[in-house]
């Protein structure tokens, strides 16, 4: 006999969490009483910035990576800086002022190195104290918190378990894009009476209908001609679950959703990195670009802040790769950030600048740089920031990044 909880786990498609998997791709939305959209993508896995975004300007960098530089010569965007050739479709955004970065960045955690503990800190959003009890909430779900009227419109994820960036107290409900509910009225009927004495359950199957009803109605609709052509112009974006995330994303910031989180994975290159890191940032890039064409007029309004649990190593090893370090790269895109700049102070690559003379010295919190954003975006107070959001932060130094 199948109970009405066994029924649920099978149909994965139900009330599924936000996934902290770095084998789940998860996405998730809320609507809010602004016109500024957020998007916040994890890049899972620890991207590489010092490839991503190369300080080719510095008397030491090409001496640390002499493999991955001559295999994949970058393309120089200032005197200093040079974008990783994936990353070359984004060079017009840094032309017209709508992609920034913040170099030498990371959270409170230090040496430890973990993936795990890593994607906690960065979600979690708070101090890093050996030993103490791990935050059970993320900074995105505590913004949410402090914005009098927000209203949860629906929150689309998928994975076993909670996505700790949207864990807490405001309403954030649950959908994975790529499913489907295909039900006949009798079936449909069915599940109603079948979890009508549990309200939790009752409430998932009513919110996945509706959802799944609402999404085939939209598909196909929001965008024109136009910009029909330029999707199907992309062709490295054709297919793939990182375009499709990014579709439906904007999809629903174009309606009543003003924030957005998800996470990319592919980022932890210890071997034959040439290869790996050539692909997240590939991906990086699609998304960034079906962002910009979906939203139309509103990436005018919007930034996404791609961020990472921490860097890696400034030499290479002898794999052809790096391995887990500090000191790292945040990425902005959109409309509504100050682009064009590099945001932070350069430590430098001597022996005697990196931190434990191994990795990239961090000079910058990307706390900071998000409640910089969410500042600039949804006027939030520092002080609210620094206290209710981000616990303990001081943004004291930190350059706005919002037009």
């Amino acid at each position: 006999m199948i109970d009405r909880r066994s029924l649920l786990l099978r149909g994965a498609a139900l009330g599924c969490s936000a996934a902290a998997s770095p084998l789940i791709t998860p996405v998730a939305l809320a609507s809010a009483p602004w016109d500024a959209r957020l998007v916040v993508v994890i890049l899972r896995g620890a991207m590489d910035g010092l490839d991503a975004i190369r300080p080719v300007g510095d008397p030491h960098y090409a001496e640390l990576r002499p493999g991955l530089l001559a295999a994949a010569p970058g393309v120089p965007i200032s005197d200093f800086w040079a974008l990783h050739p994936a990353l070359s479709r984004l060079v017009p955004l840094w032309e017209k002022g709508e992609l920034a970065f913040a170099h030498a960045v990371s959270t409170p955690y230090r040496d430890k190195r973990s993936h795990f503990d890593g994607q906690d800190l960065l979600e979690a959003g708070t101090g890093f104290v050996p030993g103490a009890p791990r935050s059970r909430d993320g900074w995105l779900n505590r913004m949410l918190q402090v914005v009098p009227g927000m209203e949860a419109e629906t929150a689309f994820a998928v994975g076993r378990d909670d996505m700790l960036l949207l864990t807490g107290d405001a309403q954030v409900a649950n959908w994975a894009p790529e499913q489907r509910l295909t039900l006949t009225p009798q079936a449909e009927r069915l599940l109603h009476r079948l979890y009508a004495g549990d309200p939790l359950f009752a409430s998932s199957v009513r919110e996945a209908i509706a959802l799944t009803e609402s999404l085939a109605a939209s598909e196909g609709t929001d965008l024109d001609a136009e910009e029909m052509e330029e999707m199907s112009g992309m062709t490295s974006m054709s297919a793939g679950n990182h375009a499709d995330l990014a579709r439906f994303t904007a999809d629903r910031l174009r309606r009543d959703t003003r924030v957005a989180a998800f996470s990319l994975t592919g980022w932890d290159t210890h071997n034959k990195q040439i290869g790996g890191i050539d692909k997240a940032l590939t991906q990086l890039s699609d998304v960034i670009e079906v962002l910009q064409v979906g939203l139309g007029d509103i990436w005018g309004k919007t930034a996404v802040l791609a961020m990472t649990e921490f860097g890696r190593t400034a030499r290479e090893n002898g794999s052809g790769g790096t391995d887990h370090g500090t000191g790292g790269a945040m990425l902005m895109a959109g409309g509504a950030v100050r682009g064009g700049k590099a945001f932070g102070a350069w430590p430098g690559l001597s022996e005697g600048d990196l931190y434990d003379r191994r990795d990239l010295m961090p000079t910058g919190d990307v706390r900071a740089f998000a409640a910089r954003a969410m500042e600039g975006l949804f006027g939030l107070d520092p002080t609210v920031l620094e206290s209710a959001v981000f616990p303990g932060l001081d943004m004291a130094g930190t350059d706005r990044v919002i037009l």
